[in-house]
């Protein structure tokens, strides 16, 4: 197997923008009462929540579509 340094870096961007973009999902769902856990109990207000997880999923949606848009440079 050859694979470059570059095809390399991409894959672990491509691994830590999906990562990010599954946390910042969780975080929406969690925000927007989806799934069965009260954030306030912690004491996080709800609009912290949906503010960081929609910032963490559109950067994270942003790394995977853009290294992959450039997997074979």
């Amino acid at each position: 197997m050859n694979s470059s340094p570059n095809r390399t870096k991409r894959l672990a961007l491509v691994i830590s923008g999906a990562t990010d973009a599954l946390l910042g999902g969780i975080l929406l769902l969690l925000g927007f009462d989806f799934l069965p856990m009260d954030v306030t109990d912690y004491g996080f207000q709800n609009w912290h929540v949906i503010l960081l997880g929609g910032i963490l999923f559109i950067t994270g949606m942003i790394f995977v579509v853009y290294n992959l848009s450039r997997w074979h440079e």
